[in-house]
């Protein structure tokens, strides 16, 4: 009987091993890669730009414990840190993720440039709440429920600098459900990256059947001591696909979309100590078309859009938020 107790704790820890064996621990390399160019009216400028190079690297160390390393090698020329986490699932339906990420807010702004549905980003996703941030975040996945929770806090003070200590911090939640066809989310996050406190809640609403995508998304944003007016942005959009034969190409999609922001402050005090408007009000059309050839995760896709703008009377267009059109080449694999 010792004899056998002492085969099987002997056993146990190597077929243990065994299993550990089984996982691939080999990294995962992916890219997405977006060139274009964008000419603009009235004044016609144009340009031409590598707008993302990304690489990704992820894996796992054990069965319930990965990785994820991101970077742009050229973002309209500059080289930039994006993502560096690591999570850990556990109960089966849960998760903890820590390092830097994209916080859990909103639908738009989640969008990568493998999953851009048009070649510019919604005023939203671009000014309002596109931020990655070094914190933690718990998550809530049930495989039996089409319901998916999340909530993190994180610093305050700009990613790139991670020596500062906190005395204000950033927090982020959102919970997405799915019916049928439909998919509803609902967000908030407060934070305070530039010293005054800003609170923004976020509903979006998307119907996809067959090849139609339809999705509808708002916010609001507030400023803590009613140091600047409310802000409102919201966007909608379609997209529709069809199956072609077009060697190399396989789809063929149209997308419009009407995406509008009111004046806009990003939180950061002027000379006189009152926040300043760092985007004024604007209304904007796009309507495009794209040819694709997707086959299995290897993507190849042109991209063509024409964006018309609309501003309050008196309003000068910036450089760079005029008339234009943007074509676009993009690879990810």
């Amino acid at each position: 009987m010792a004899a056998f107790t002492s085969l099987c704790a002997f056993s146990a820890p190597a077929e243990g091993a065994a299993d550990v064996e089984k996982i691939d621990r080999i990294p995962k390399v992916h890219g997405v890669f977006l060139g274009r160019y964008e000419g603009e009216w009235p004044d016609y400028r144009q340009r031409f730009q590598v707008r993302h190079a990304r690489v990704s690297l992820e894996g796992k160390i054990l069965e319930d414990l990965d990785y994820y390393f991101r970077m742009d090698l050229c973002d309209r020329g500059s080289m930039k840190f994006l993502d560096a986490w690591a999570r850990w699932k556990f109960a089966s339906e849960f998760a903890v993720q820590a390092g830097r990420f994209r916080v859990p807010f909103g639908v738009d702004a989640f969008r990568g440039p493998g999953g851009y549905i048009f070649a510019n980003r919604s005023f939203m996703a671009k000014d309002m709440a596109n931020v990655r941030q070094i914190g933690v975040q718990l998550g809530y996945y049930p495989e039996s429920f089409p319901l998916t929770l999340e909530a993190g806090v994180f610093n305050s003070s700009a990613a790139a600098d991670q020596e500062v200590w906190q005395k204000d911090l950033d927090y982020a939640a959102k919970a997405s459900y799915r019916i049928g066809n439909v998919t509803l989310s609902a967000s908030f996050l407060s934070m305070k990256p530039s010293g005054v406190r800003m609170n923004i809640v976020d509903g979006s609403v998307s119907w996809r059947v067959s090849r139609l995508l339809l999705e509808g998304e708002y916010q609001h944003l507030d400023y803590c001591g009613d140091s600047y007016k409310d802000v409102n942005a919201w966007l909608a959009f379609a997209s529709y696909g069809i199956p072609v034969k077009w060697k190399p190409f396989n789809l063929w999609s149209f997308h419009g979309r009407f995406d509008a922001m009111t004046d806009h402050s990003t939180g950061a005090p002027g000379p006189d100590g009152y926040l300043v408007t760092d985007d004024a009000a604007r209304r904007r059309v796009t309507v495009g078309t794209s040819l694709a050839c997707n086959i299995n995760k290897v993507r190849a896709e042109i991209i063509l859009d024409y964006e018309k703008y609309f501003f309050d009377s008196g309003v000068i267009a910036p450089v760079g938020q005029n008339n234009k059109i943007v074509a676009e080449l993009v690879l990810q694999f």
